[in-house]
């Protein structure tokens, strides 16, 4: 009987992630994880069944340089390939199990003040001011399309707190703007309906009128017609902050923006799990934690029977 590969193995593991419709950007990053731990294998014909939980340590712990979210990233990914393999009696046991999950690092969440919005959104129409030999301090315009664009995009994660990559790949069909609605499909390809604006949706309108429909079906795309995928969108945000000086603009933090605000508003927990698309809890607790910290401070600033000394 033929020894069973681990590289083998990937391929069958890959035909069922395709038949759970994983999505493509999560068996992207599997298949990532994969390659490096295949590389720090014995050899490229290891067999499967001769893989240990040593082995699963040593490759994260030879992984230098890296966060421990990007490691608890590679010990998901070996995790279900290991599910998958105990389902399927290729292994004995799920070697995952004795090894514990990397923690990730708690970082701090420190949402948009409203003066940062709005320096942000001032910031899309004009450069940072800057000097050339012998004239006076200056700027210049930005593309007018590409200040709807980016309008649009920071009205939108604002909005909706949806996810950077969610962003990127919404396509035309997606959006109701009629409705106020966007269609999205998330992470474990799991689908969900995010209101928003009527505001966010005149400035979806206005860039929508101005682009080049020939360019495709997603949203959001280059100045040039082709893909605006996560990283272009770090980038871009990441100039945007420059220029209004505010430091740290990114999509997760809008995402932190959005859920706080949410809580302070008056929303729900379990509203606020179901549009952010978390399968748990855990997090919403930590933005309701932060929210009554602010509405604490808040009472303390304001309260009658304080100011009023009654």
């Amino acid at each position: 009987m033929k020894t069973l590969t681990f590289e083998s193995a990937i391929h069958g593991y890959l035909l069922a992630a395709g038949a759970r419709h994983l999505s493509p950007r999560t068996i992207a990053d599997y298949m990532n994880t994969f390659k490096k731990f295949t590389a720090t294998l014995p050899g490229k014909d290891f067999p499967l069944a001769n893989i240990t939980s040593q082995h699963i340590e040593t490759f994260l712990r030879e992984q230098h340089g890296l966060t421990n979210k990007t490691l608890l990233n590679y010990y998901v990914g070996l995790s279900a390939f290991w599910t998958w393999a105990t389902r399927e009696k290729l292994v004995p046991e799920h070697i995952l199990h004795s090894i514990p999950a990397p923690k990730p690092e708690q970082r701090d969440i420190v949402p948009f003040t409203a003066q940062e919005l709005k320096l942000i959104v001032t910031s899309l129409k004009r450069s940072r001011p800057y000097t050339r030999p012998g004239k006076a301090l200056c700027d210049h315009s930005i593309n007018e399309w590409n200040a709807a664009r980016n309008y649009a995009i920071l009205l939108l994660l604002l909005d909706t707190g949806m996810r950077a990559t969610e962003l990127c790949e919404i396509n035309l069909h997606q959006v109701d703007e009629r409705n106020h609605r966007v269609h999205i499909l998330g992470k474990g390809a799991k689908e969900r309906t995010l209101p928003f604006s009527p505001r966010t949706g005149q400035a979806l309108w206005r860039y929508l009128a101005t682009r080049d429909m020939t360019y495709g079906q997603r949203v959001f795309v280059s100045s040039t017609g082709g893909d605006f995928d996560r990283n272009d969108l770090l980038v871009t945000l990441k100039r945007i902050g420059d220029r209004a000086e505010v430091p740290g603009c990114n999509p997760h933090r809008f995402r932190h923006t959005f859920a706080i605000q949410f809580l302070r508003n008056g929303g729900d927990a379990y509203t606020l799990q179901a549009m952010l698309g978390h399968s748990t809890l855990e997090m919403v607790k930590t933005y309701l934690r932060l929210a009554q910290i602010d509405l604490d401070k808040a009472h303390r600033h304001a309260s009658p029977v304080d100011n009023w000394r009654l």
